[in-house]
Formats: structure tokens, C-alpha cells, sequence
């Protein structure tokens, strides 16, 4: 039995540590830490409601619009407020744009460029992927990145600008744009399909969101050579290192529902487990810190009476992470949770063959990105210039509200007590809060921490790429995690 320490992890939002406990050639334990403390709960208190508009999109500057939207809605819970339908549709393309956003660059620039590490040199297909993606030299990046700037334009013509926009209102948005305005978007959004058809698919974004099934999955990319798209040379390489038996965790997945529609969501609300779909009970969400650096409750506590006092001297504590758990059971949350909750048969599938693993949530994060664009030129369409955007409302007395959304790493949650037109308690429960946690008090491990375990290790390995594939497969921001 051996120890090893990898950390910190580069091109992570935050810090990353993760201590490993290797027997033979694997991985036996894991233990993730979140090592840093950041506390926006506690400068929440006392604060008029409002106000968590504008400190809360601070927590990341790579899903701000996220935090916004969660915010927002707990907002309009507390005034029993009804957004217009174009104050909701330009708030979903909004937020789907910055998902789309946070996709594209963990593809680009966290995932692919892992293939380029020297531990591959010798295979086949080195040559061609650090071409392609190799940190700073690659050719990928000077595709993606002006697609990526331009695409963005939306945020400014919508938000105002990008990140922390201000435009996001508990009761719709500020912005109210023109027919003239609405044909701009339409036109950046077409150049964002040229690109996407051109380089990460080599072929209609229709044709992507069609895929059924893994088989047909490993049909359409056997159809061109690997380099005549990323994606398909993603999974020439997925498959060349069987990614797909890699980085396994629960295959529990939740999701809070994404993109608000006039009923429902675009993306449905729900917990799959088992291979089958049931409700999701938020008033079973607990947090636990048995294994983190705060001050000790003696048993997990709902978000609205949960606490973040720091106790750097904890006992048997490892992280700035709390343990969020549904009903006592550890959750994976993300692109793959999105799609398997709402019915995509194409990760329904990955998913009953191979459960939640490196190859599952890269495709669904990577197809996500088609049916998010194919959404946005619908929403645009429903804009109606010259109606309402936004309603106003107030805060009487008290109030308990969650606002629950998806950020592009999977369910954000809000949840805010207001006593007095203050806020008396504001808790957040991030993506990587539920994929990073720590052990809870029963001793189970987190997501990341159960899909490590039996991870393979190379002789010699000091930053194993296993652990890396499996660590940037849930992309990881860690700034969010501990606010």
C-alpha cells in the first residue's frame, strides 16, 4: 500500500487535491479536498434579499449567469412573482449560452489536451491529438476560442455584458430588445452553428440530437476518419483507451430541471435510479460536515437551517466541502444527470451499458451543447419585441424559498430564509458541492471519490492520467464548491 498526493490540478476553476490510497496498481481510496474556504453565505446575512443578486453571481466568473438564476427564482418565490414569457425566454437563452460556453471550453481546453501528455506518446494517435490539443500550441484552440468570444456577443445584446450581468431580475429582464436586435442574435447564433457543424461535429447539429443509442453513437463516427471532427476523434481516442470502463460512480443522477418553460422545464426535473425515473423530493436534501472543516452539527441538516461557521481544527475533517445527499444517498449531478432524467435515449443507453463513466459524460456534455443551440434558435423565434420583459414585485414579512436551477456542471441550489426584510440565512449547494463531496457521517464517499477507486496507476505515475480523466470527466469548478 502506497499514498499519493495529486495536486493541484491545472486548468481547474479553484483548487483540487486528491489523496489517494494505491494498492498494486490502482487505486483502493480516494479522498478529495476543496482547500479552499471562500464564505459567501456568511457575507449574505444581514443583507436586504436583493442584495443576493449581486454578490452571489460573484462566487464564478465562469457561471455567474447560473448563480443569477438561482438566485432570481428564490427571489421570485419570496414575491410571488410570474415572469413574463419573454422575460423567461431571454433569461433561458441567456443561461443556455453560458452552459453552451462552459461546455466548449471544458471540451477544448480542460478534457482534450490530456491526450497530449507525454504518458501517451508512444500510441498511435499521439501525433494527431497533440496537434490538435495540446495545451497553448494546439490547433483547436485558435478554432474554438473567436467562435467561442463571438458566440458570447449574445450576453451583451441580452445581459448588457458577461459575467455578472445585472439583467436578471426576479421577475424577468431588464433588457427588452428590438426585432432589429432579435436578427443580430439569429445571425450570431447561425455563425455559432457553422463552426460547431465545421469543427466539433462535421455534421448538422439535427443530425447530432437524432443519435439513439450507442450503437448508432459508434456507427455515425465510424462513418468519416477520426480527424474529420473533434468529436469523433474524441471517441476514436474514448474508445482506444476504453474511457468507458473508466471513472465509474453511483449511476444515481439528479437534476433540478433546466431551462423554465411554461410548464415545466426544457430539461426535466427528477432523480433515475435503477433504470427507472421518480420525483425529486427537495425536502430530502440534507448537508453534512462530518468530514469538513466547520463547526460540527452532530447530524446532516436541511439547507434552510444548515450553517457555514469555520472550524479549521474539525476532527477527522479533510475539506472545505460539505456532503450533500438526497435521502441519505450520494447523487452524481451534471450533463449526464440532465439528459438521463429527461428521457435522451442516446445516454439512457451509454448508461444502462456502462453506467456513469468517462466516455457517458463526455458524450453527454459534448451533444448537450446541439440541443442547447437547436433550443436557443426556437426561443429566439418566441420573442415578441414590444411586450413586457420583466414584472415587479416586493418582499412582505418572511419568507423560506429555494431557487433551484442547472449550471452547465449540473443542480445549483439557492435556498434563502428571510426574517424582518433581511436575509436571516442563505445557503448554497453547488454542482461540485454534490460531485466532490467528502465522506459523510456513515463513511460513504463522495461521487469523485467512489469513481477514483480503481483507477489504474502506471509504474512510476506521479499524476496519474486516469485521475485526471476521471477528475476533468464531472469538470470540476471548485470555487463554487465552498462559495
Amino acid at each position: 500500500m502506497s499514498r499519493l498526493v495529486v495536486g493541484p490540478f491545472n486548468r481547474v476553476e479553484g483548487d483540487l487535491e486528491v489523496k489517494l490510497e494505491i494498492s498494486g496498481n490502482q487505486v483502493k481510496e480516494a479522498r478529495v479536498n476543496s482547500p479552499l474556504y471562500r464564505g459567501f453565505e456568511r457575507i449574505l446575512r444581514d443583507k436586504a434579499p436583493l442584495d443576493a443578486l449581486i454578490y452571489t453571481p460573484r462566487i464564478c466568473g465562469i457561471c455567474s449567469v447560473s448563480q443569477s438564476m438561482a438566485a432570481a427564482e428564490a427571489l421570485a418565490q419570496a414575491q410571488g412573482l410570474r415572469l413574463p414569457p419573454n422575460g423567461r425566454i431571454a433569461n433561458n437563452i441567456v443561461h443556455a449560452a453560458e452552459n453552451i460556453a462552459d461546455h466548449l471550453s471544458h471540451f477544448y481546453l480542460f478534457f482534450m489536451p490530456d491526450f497530449a501528455r507525454e504518458v501517451y506518446a508512444a500510441y498511435p494517435w499521439y501525433a494527431d491529438a497533440a496537434e490538435r490539443f495540446k495545451a497553448m500550441t494546439g490547433t483547436a484552440a485558435a478554432d474554438v476560442l473567436p467562435a467561442r468570444a463571438e458566440f458570447l456577443h449574445l450576453m451583451g445584446i441580452l445581459a448588457g455584458k458577461w459575467p455578472h450581468t445585472l439583467s436578471i431580475r426576479p421577475g424577468g429582464s431588464t433588457r427588452a430588445v428590438t426585432a432589429n436586435e432579435i436578427a443580430r442574435m439569429q445571425a450570431i447564433v447561425s455563425g455559432f452553428r457553422r463552426f460547431l457543424q465545421r469543427f466539433l461535429f462535421g455534421d448538422t447539429l439535427e443530425r447530432i440530437a437524432a443519435i439513439a443509442s450507442g450503437e448508432e453513437l459508434a456507427a455515425w463516427a465510424a462513418e468519416r476518419p477520426s480527424y474529420s471532427s473533434d468529436f469523433r476523434h474524441f471517441l476514436h481516442l474514448s474508445a482506444a483507451l476504453e474511457l468507458d470502463r473508466l471513472g465509474r460512480a453511483t449511476d444515481r443522477f439528479m437534476s433540478f430541471g433546466a431551462y423554465r418553460a411554461e410548464e415545466g422545464h426544457l430539461f426535466a426535473r427528477g432523480v433515475y435510479e435503477d433504470g427507472a425515473i421518480r420525483p425529486l423530493v427537495t425536502a430530502q436534501i440534507t448537508e453534512d460536515v462530518s468530514n469538513a472543516w466547520y463547526v460540527q452539527d452532530g447530524q446532516p441538516m436541511d439547507p434552510f437551517s444548515g450553517r457555514t461557521e469555520p472550524d479549521a481544527d474539525a476532527p477527522d475533517a479533510y475539506s472545505w466541502c460539505k456532503a450533500p445527499r438526497l435521502g441519505g444517498k450520494v447523487m452524481e449531478v451534471g450533463a449526464i444527470a440532465r439528459q438521463v432524467v429527461d428521457g435522451n435515449p442516446l445516454i439512457r443507453d451509454l448508461v444502462s451499458q456502462g453506467g456513469g463513466n468517462v466516455h457517458s459524460r463526455v458524450v453527454a456534455r459534448v451533444t448537450e451543447i446541439a440541443h442547447l443551440v437547436l433550443a436557443i434558435e426556437k426561443l429566439l423565434g418566441e420573442i415578441e419585441p414590444g411586450k413586457p420583459f420583466c414584472v415587479q414585485g416586493k418582499i412582505d414579512g418572511s419568507a423560506a424559498v429555494a431557487g433551484l436551477t442547472e449550471a452547465a456542471r449540473g443542480s445549483l441550489g439557492h435556498w434563502m430564509l428571510v426574517e424582518n426584510g433581511r436575509i436571516a440565512n442563505y445557503q448554497i449547494i453547488a454542482p461540485t458541492t454534490w460531485n466532490f463531496s467528502p465522506r459523510d457521517m456513515d463513511g460513504k464517499p463522495g461521487a469523485l471519490e467512489l469513481a477514483l477507486e480503481g483507477a489504474p496507476v502506471r509504474k512510476g505515475e506521479k499524476e496519474p492520467v486516469a485521475v485526471q480523466h476521471i477528475v476533468r470527466s464531472f469538470d470540476p469548478c471548485l470555487v463554487c464548491t465552498v462559495h
